[in-house]
């Protein structure tokens, strides 16, 4: 047996089967002649070893020879064109096996030159980005050629309104390897009001082989090769959506219409309240808080009157007010009646409830009408100086006048057009609740609650 081989391209020295060219996808063959030198008929079997067997067919795999005659026999070679190819020298081999003489058998060398080819996937995501100021987008790169390349981006729009920063800017890449790469757009200045603004762009991305251990390329080696260019759109919107604006000048209207309708209203009728509280009612000509007068005749008038605030546990409230008494005779000359002696007209009288309370206790301090008395109730006036929190509640005999929380006052007053009559032995009632004792004005927090009441109005005396 004595194969030989033939191609139809130039051989190399030194190898029996010559060099083969191919590129991946495509097709190349080369051919084997045996021949039978022995004295007998002989079956030889050809079989492709080597890294090109996975895509390299030999027709026919067998041939029957006689003595001194020969068949050529063809090698096809069908790399893939995928990664797992890689380009350059894959050597070839050829294994004749004689079916009788086994120990004869030959490999025939030779090496398969696969061409280099440039397949590059990339991929953006997102498309769109929304944000004020920036976007940051991701592009994920894979090699599908079968050499090393080194991987470039470049950004482009229409205008110079963005700026753009890739991370890392080149990346080498083997054959079947994936990268991911940031990508960051910035505008130069912010959209402050109105509608977003649509910028779009376009990434190129580019490759050219990587020679060198560091995935640069090698000097006289291609240039590089330029993508089709993938497309994006970074939306700017604006600082303040278009409802700001609205709400902006909703709040505007209203704040000056406070300035300029309710708050001139607010203050005169809180400037009218405080005056009415602090000026002295006058009092009616000859009743028991009279001023001394001359005139003739002789006249004596005794009045009493009493103004107590009792707490318990307290024998006399702070309020306790003796009533004056005078005696005049000749021109008339006399000293004022203290409060609470008068006449069937009634004359002013007030009255003041001050009462201390513990913290989560409830005290009550009272006022009695006197004998033969009515208490006509006009105003009245709570004072809640150190910011306690609890509850108070004033009533008139049994009537309940009004309850409050402490903690949404410090000064209170209540007037009424028509008096509210408190009959004999009727009492003015304050009940405090303390929950919490307040902070005074010394800065330093109470160890009780401290409330205080005044109630003025008219005391008329009832003739029996």
């Amino acid at each position: 047996m004595t194969p030989s081989a033939a191609s139809s391209g130039p051989g190399a020295p030194g190898l029996d089967l010559p060099a083969v060219t191919v590129a991946p996808g495509g097709t190349a063959a080369t051919s084997v002649t045996v021949r039978n030198d022995s004295d007998i008929v002989e079956a030889y079997g050809l079989e492709v070893v080597g890294d090109c067997a996975a895509w390299a067919t030999v027709e026919p795999a067998r041939v029957s020879l006689y003595p001194g005659t020969s068949e050529t026999v063809t090698i096809r070679l069908d790399p893939p064109r995928s990664p797992e190819v890689r380009a350059g020298d894959v050597p070839l081999g050829v294994r004749v096996l004689p079916a009788e003489h086994p120990e004869a058998v030959r490999v025939l060398e030779t090496t398969v030159h696969v061409e280099e080819f440039r397949e590059l996937r990339a991929e953006l995501a997102p498309r769109r980005r929304r944000g004020w100021l920036r976007g940051r987008y991701r592009l994920a790169v894979r090699n599908q050629g079968n050499a090393p390349v080194r991987v470039g981006f470049a950004a482009g729009q229409q205008g110079e309104e963005l700026k753009f920063a890739f991370t890392p800017e080149r990346t080498p890449l083997e054959p079947g390897e994936s990268a991911e790469t940031g990508l960051r757009v910035r505008t130069g200045s912010p959209v402050w009001f109105g509608s977003p603004v649509v910028w779009p762009f376009t990434v190129e991305v580019t490759d050219a082989p990587a020679d060198g251990a560091d995935g640069t390329p090698a000097p006289g080696t291609v240039p590089e090769e330029v993508r089709a260019p993938l497309e994006a759109e970074f939306v700017q919107i604006p600082v303040f959506p278009k409802w700001l604006l609205v709400v902006l000048a909703v709040l505007l209207a209203l704040l000056l219409a406070w300035f300029a309708l309710v708050r001139p209203t607010v203050r005169s009728a809180a400037e009218e309240a405080a005056t009415k509280a602090v000026q002295p009612r006058p009092t009616p000509a000859g009743g028991p808080s009279a001023s001394t007068g001359t005139g003739s005749g002789t006249g004596s008038g005794t009045g009493t009157g009493e103004d107590t605030g009792t707490a318990p546990g307290a024998g006399g409230g702070p309020g306790t007010r003796p009533g004056g008494q005078g005696q005049g005779q000749g021109q008339g000359q006399g000293t004022s009646a203290g409060p609470g002696a008068g006449g069937a007209g009634g004359g002013q009288f007030s009255t003041t409830i001050d009462q201390k309370t513990s913290g989560g206790r409830t005290a009550t301090g009272t006022y009695e009408v006197p004998e033969n008395s009515v208490f006509s109730v006009t105003d009245i006036v709570v004072a809640n100086f150190q910011g306690d929190e609890g509850v108070l509640t004033i009533s008139f005999g049994d009537r309940k006048i009004t309850t409050i929380a402490l903690e949404t006052f410090r000064n209170q007053d209540y007037h009424w057009v028509t008096p509210i009559e408190i009959r004999e032995k009727d009492t003015v009632t304050m009940e405090v609740t303390c929950g919490r004792p307040g902070t005074p004005a010394t800065g330093r927090r109470a160890p009780a609650c401290h409330e205080v009441l005044n109630v003025s109005g008219t005391m008329a005396t009832i003739t029996p």
